[in-house]
Order: structure tokens, then C-alpha cells, then sequence
């Protein structure tokens, strides 16, 4: 697996409005054949890289930044069942998609976005917080949360490829960001957003009923005041069954899912945007396997940059990229920038 970039998709320039303080335009590139694997190997004599039409002289850098991720997780009552998915889930995100060098750490929202672990190099952390999530409420302030990441990434060395990725419904319900500024944010211009999404009503299906075991946080399983020798663990009245955050199907989650058809969708609008992408899954072998999607397009892209031409502040560039000779492969690089100086 070759790491190169960070960014991938191409999308309609309407919604891909980055904006850019700096010279250097930067265009992370994914390459792929008809069956969709990915091509390594190409130099910038092989790529295209057109800027409103206009072929661009290319780098291709080799080298590889290591990631900084921030996993922005929805934390209420219409989630619990998928948080109780993440909780075995938490070292597929340090080791498979942050890698080598990389630094993870959680943000969870419902009515409000909170930072529930920092930067951590360490799987244990990271993954001890994400088992310790609960659902909080019924708020979905998404792009708050989200906003959030941001802020965190923006602290972090500018050389680090920024990545955020969001496991959550694909609309806002109560954030106080609004989706369009968030679209404009400068701190968007180097991080890409991936997400994985699913349906609140389906979700609590495909989950075994918890037990009092299942709800007791790693300190309470190992506390030495409740071992005895010669008990068996979890005992008798640990394997009790506990009532569901939310029944299966209820009518809360219809109408949840009914609503959100109206809002926009949060979800492609930013994945787009930032050159990420949007995957759905229902069961936890279906979420593993998205996880590790992203890990893979996340360490096989190429990060391709070029000096743009000065212009009028505030023009907006499209842009699109190519194999040279080769129609036949997909290239999905950003879909544009802004000029602001």
C-alpha cells in the first residue's frame, strides 16, 4: 500500500467551494481502473491536471505526512445502537486509518459538540473512549461537530495530512454553524471529510439486547472489590438484560428520518466538497468494512500541487485531472478552489 495524499471525489463546482490564502494550489488525486483498484506508480508526467480548462505545470510528491484524524462520532438516543457497534471498533481507526505516525482523537455531539479524547499516538486511549460513549439526548448539532474537529485539526503541524471522519446521520438538526459558512470555512481548504452513515430506524435491529455487562466501563469489570475467587464472571445478575435506549423501529425514528428528508444533506454536501466520500452500512461487519475503505483511499492517493495563475479575488477555479493516454482510468482529484487574494 503506497501512502501518498489525503484528498479524493470530484463533484459539481457549484458545491465545491474551497477558499485559498496561499500560492500553492494543492490537489490530493485518486487513480483507479474499470474493476476500481487503485493504480500506483504514476509520475507527474502522467497526470493532467486542468485549472478552468487550462493544463497546469504539476508536482507529484512521494513522501508521506503522517495523518492527523479527528472521528466525530453522533452521540444520542438514535444513535445508541451504532455506538454500541464503534465500541469494538476503536483500533481499526488509530492502526488502519491513521497509520504509521499518525494521531487520532474523538469528538461526540447531540445537543452539543465536546471533545472527548485529544490527540493520543496510543490505540488504548482512544479506544477506551469510544467504549465509554453514551447517548446523550436527542440533539443532533452535526456541524458542530464537525466545526470542532476543525478547530482541533487547525492546532496541529500544517505538514500533517488532515483528515475527519463523521459516523452519524447525513443531516443537521440542531447545530448553530450553519451548513453554508461551513462550506466557506478556510480550515476545510486541507482536510478531507470521509463518512460513514446509516439509518436510524434500521440500526437497532441488527443489535443482540445488552446486558449489565455490556454497559459496565474496562475500571468496573477489573475492580478488585467485586472479584472473588471461585465466581464466575459476569455473574448472574450482570447477564440481566437491560431495556433498549430506543425500541426498534419506534415512531421517534420514523418521523426523525421523515424530517431529514427536507434538510440538506450534510453528508455529500461536505464529502464532496473536501474530495472525501460517503458510505452507508447497517451491520458491523458493514462498518468494519467502510472503516477499512477508508483507510485505503486514504494511503493511495497522490497529492499533486501547482502555482495558479494570480487573479481576480474571490473567482471561483474548477478543476478537473487525467492519465495521459489512459481515458480509460478514473481520476478523481478536488473539484475547485477560491481566490481570495
Amino acid at each position: 500500500m503506497r501512502p501518498a495524499a489525503i484528498l479524493i471525489a470530484i463533484v459539481c463546482p457549484a458545491i465545491a467551494q474551497f477558499k485559498t490564502t496561499v500560492p500553492l494550489v494543492v490537489a490530493p488525486t485518486s487513480v483507479t481502473g474499470a474493476k476500481g483498484h487503485f493504480i500506483d506508480g504514476l509520475t507527474a508526467k502522467d497526470l493532467i491536471v486542468y485549472d478552468n480548462n487550462v493544463p497546469q505545470a504539476i508536482q507529484v510528491e512521494t513522501f508521506t505526512n503522517p495523518i492527523s484524524l479527528v472521528v466525530v462520532i453522533e452521540a444520542n438516543t438514535a444513535s445508541a445502537a451504532v455506538l454500541d457497534k464503534l465500541g469494538r471498533s476503536g483500533n481499526l481507526f488509530t492502526d488502519l486509518l491513521a497509520g504509521d505516525a499518525g494521531e487520532t482523537a474523538l469528538v461526540a455531539f447531540s445537543h452539543n459538540a465536546k471533545v472527548v479524547q485529544d490527540f493520543t499516538v496510543d490505540s488504548r486511549p482512544f479506544t477506551h473512549a469510544l467504549r465509554a460513549l453514551r447517548s446523550q439526548g436527542d440533539g443532533c448539532s452535526l456541524l458542530d461537530g464537525i466545526l470542532e474537529a476543525l478547530h482541533m485539526l487547525a492546532t496541529r503541524d500544517a505538514r500533517r495530512r488532515r483528515v475527519i471522519l463523521v459516523i452519524a446521520e447525513s443531516r443537521d438538526r440542531s447545530s448553530k454553524v450553519k451548513l453554508s459558512d461551513l462550506l466557506r470555512d478556510n480550515q476545510l481548504q486541507n482536510t478531507a471529510v470521509y463518512w460513514l452513515t446509516y439509518s436510524t430506524f434500521l440500526a437497532p435491529f441488527t443489535n443482540r439486547p445488552k446486558r449489565v455487562w455490556d454497559r459496565m466501563t474496562d475500571d468496573e469489570k477489573n475492580d478488585p472489590r467485586r472479584m472473588q475467587p471461585g465466581i464466575k464472571y459476569p455473574r448472574k445478575e450482570e447477564e440481566a438484560p437491560l431495556p433498549p435506549d430506543m425500541a426498534p423501529g419506534s415512531l421517534l425514528n420514523v418521523f426523525t428520518e421523515l424530517f431529514h428528508k427536507a434538510a440538506p444533506d450534510a453528508a455529500t454536501l461536505l464529502t464532496d466538497t473536501t474530495g472525501g466520500r460517503t458510505f452507508s452500512f447497517l451491520k458491523q461487519s458493514g462498518l468494519e468494512s467502510a472503516i477499512q475503505a477508508v483507510g485505503t483511499e486514504v494511503h493511495r492517493q497522490y497529492i499533486v500541487t501547482f502555482q495558479p495563475k494570480l487573479d481576480e479575488p474571490g473567482a471561483y477555479h474548477s478543476l478537473r485531472a487525467e492519465v495521459k493516454g489512459k481515458r480509460e482510468l478514473q481520476v478523481r482529484t478536488r473539484a475547485g478552489y477560491w481566490r481570495v487574494q
